[in-house]
């Protein structure tokens, strides 16, 4: 078999768009052999991983999506259907150990009704819902006999069900974290049986004997407690066979061709022995918690009581559970949602869909904490699919947020396309023992998340005294952020777009301003699209067409293209004079790149307090006071927009 390098040239002759057969060599060792169309396999096409992972089935833009077969190297199988990389539809997997699943799939988690034999010889068979037994299902215990016949909630025996031990006793009744709770009538073998209200708390307990017809002679001495101390102790949920890595998470750098390199994942992953690894728990736990109770049906227009910054909801988190909280691994900790009706309602506004919401933070990925805190000492994690930050706050910014959220709430629901930071949810862990530790946070939208391998990123203030990255132009990479005496480009974009732009930006400004709050950033990240910033024989600049564009977007992409978001420019080089020190915005030269651009406003929760006023008056002393980022938030927010309009222009 003949494999061809991924620079080898197509065939001219192949029509664009056209499925043709190819087999690739990519440099870090994969192999892809199939169908493939512009510059991604599409059609019926075979790729094996340089570490023995292997999928054979269908492609759609590169993406595996229809049916399709995945293996790995431990002989664990996945065969059925995918989508966008993802196990999505009906669905078998295999584990190397015999753990098998028979069913339907949710974004690489089973969810729908479906089958699974554990590893132990016990077997599930009912509804699913995020990787857990959820709703009508029976449970067999192979090693014992037991058998659950009834309803779960989040992997635990909840609602009406029966329990059948091997020896012929049983218990109907009502069941609730795992255990009987509520009414319920415990037989024997022999027909008598015990009536009544059940209870892990024997104060609790109540209920009646009734003998059989064939027991009606001696006493009767049994305590309805050995329930939970001895027939319950040895019906435990097998914890299975885990998947080893998802096929999400095998994708290729396809458009290796272009020599286009693959975006750098920031952070460390927060694995066991990390010293935050029972707060990420803590964390997973009490998102799951507040998202996945039930809740009364939200409305966008709710009663001023809802923001009362005193409202919050306090949750207990023992590690063997509680009547509604699941047992964990972590260490007992509390549990605090500010404000949870407006919370819920922003995600609602934000079309934050709560399943994928809790998969993304919940799911069976790890989060991810970036190397060092910011500025301000807050530390930042990310979820494994980038779409979500999350941000360790201080207790003066938990005020803010709290104090300017019905002004917040107002603003989004009346701009769409708000650039501001969105902001999905407003937390507080507090952990047990003697330092009673308190670690608060907001779950917010992550700008980097996205599909395009970054070019450039950018966090701009408009101001100039300390906002220049002192590092070697070597180790500067995409991962770098870079401040405003580093930007070299000014932005062209189409007219309707600039406007828009343009009027957005002064209405967020002007919420800001009246909010009082200062010292926020324009942050943006670029990446390079098409176009070498080569000048034509006529001398006009390379401009992205309609036939660029349909290289690098598909149907789902345009689609995705909005204020802030995908949005494709001109990016022109600009050169400043004498060093640059002294000037904002170098001199443009005439040299254009095509771009694709992702902005957006951060850091929207520092007032103009005391303090700043403070650091404004010493400053002032020692630098130009135009110059420093410390200012009266009327004049930061003019400064900021003048800046603003500068760097981005109309392209006429």
């Amino acid at each position: 078999m003949s494999v061809a390098h991924v620079d080898d040239e197509y065939d001219n002759n192949t029509p664009a768009g056209e499925p043709y057969h190819v087999e690739k060599l990519f440099p870090n060792g994969d192999i892809y052999m199939g169908q493939w169309a512009h510059t991604r396999p599409h059609g019926h096409g075979k790729c094996l991983w340089e570490d023995g992972c292997m999928y054979v089935g269908d492609w759609l833009a590169g993406k595996a999506t229809g049916k399709g077969k995945f293996s790995w190297p431990s002989g664990a199988t996945y065969e059925g259907q995918f989508n966008n990389n993802y196990m999505e539809g009906e669905g078998t997997y295999t584990g190397s150990h015999n753990d098998t699943y028979i069913g339907k799939w949710r974004r690489n988690t089973r969810h729908g009704k479906g089958v699974r034999t554990y590893d132990n010889g016990d077997f599930y068979d009912g509804s699913w819902k995020m990787g857990r037994p959820h709703g009508r299902g029976r449970y067999h215990w192979a090693a014992t006999g037991h058998q659950y016949d009834g309803y779960w909630r989040q992997g635990a025996m909840s609602g009406a069900g029966t329990m059948a031990w091997a020896n012929g006793t049983q218990y109907e009744g009502s069941w609730a974290d795992g255990f009987p709770r509520g009414n319920g009538t415990f037989r024997w073998g022999d027909g008598s049986c015990y009536v009544g209200v059940w209870s892990e708390d024997p104060s609790e307990q109540s209920g009646t004997y009734y003998p059989s017809s064939s027991n009606t002679g001696g006493g009767f001495e049994w305590d309805p407690q050995e329930v939970y101390l001895v027939n319950l102790s040895d019906c435990r949920i097998s914890p299975g066979e885990k998947i080893p890595i998802f096929p999400s998470e095998k994708a290729v750098n396809w458009d290796c061709e272009e020599k286009i390199k693959p975006a750098k994942r920031q952070g460390l992953t927060i694995s066991r022995g990390h010293k935050n690894y029972e707060l990420m728990l803590n964390l997973q736990l009490g998102i799951r918690h507040s998202v996945g109770r039930p809740a009364p049906a939200t409305s966008l227009d709710f009663k001023a009581a809802a923001f009362d910054p005193r409202d919050k909801v306090w949750t207990k988190f023992p590690p063997l559970g509680s009547k509604h909280t699941p047992p964990h691994q972590s260490c007992e900790f509390k549990w605090k949602d500010y404000c949870p009706l407006v919370f819920r309602t922003l995600r609602k506004l934000f079309k934050v869909d709560p399943g994928d919401y809790m998969m993304s933070i919940c799911g069976n990925d790890a989060l991810r904490e970036l190397s060092s805190p910011g500025k301000s000492g807050s530390f930042f994690y990310l979820t494994n699919d980038d779409k979500y930050m999350i941000k360790t706050m201080k207790k003066s910014e938990v005020k803010v947020l709290k104090r300017m959220l019905p002004a917040y709430y107002n603003h989004v629901q009346a701009f769409e396309n708000t650039l501001v930071t969105k902001f999905f949810g407003l937390h507080c862990v507090k952990m047990t023992g003697t330092a009673q530790k308190k670690v608060r946070f907001v779950i917010m939208g992550n700008l980097f998340c996205t599909e395009y391998a970054i070019h450039r990123r950018f966090d701009l203030k408009g101001s100039s005294h300390g906002r220049l990255t002192v590092r070697p132009e070597s180790e500067i990479d995409s991962a770098t952020t870079l401040k405003d005496l580093d930007l070299n480009f000014i932005f062209r974009s189409h007219k309707s777009w600039f406007q828009e732009f343009c009027r957005q930006v002064d209405r967020d400004c002007e919420f800001l301003e009246q909010e009082r709050i200062m010292d926020y950033s324009l942050l943006f990240v670029m990446k390079t699209c098409v176009g070498n910033g080569d000048q034509t024989s006529e001398g006009v600049p390379p401009r992205l067409s309609t036939t660029d564009l349909s290289l690098h977007f598909d149907s789902n992409r345009l689609a995705s293209i909005k204020l802030g978001s995908n949005m494709p420019a001109r990016a022109e080089l600009t050169m400043r004079k004498n060093g640059g020190e002294a000037q904002l915005i170098g001199e443009p030269t005439g040299e254009y790149y095509d771009v694709i651009l992702v902005f957006g406003i951060i850091d929207i929760l520092q007032e103009y307090d005391i303090g700043k006023k403070l650091e404004h008056t010493i400053k002032s002393f020692q630098y130009d006071s135009t110059s420093i980022s410390s200012v009266d938030p009327r004049q930061y927010s003019k400064r900021f927009r003048d800046f603003v309009f500068r760097i981005f222009r109309d392209d006429v």
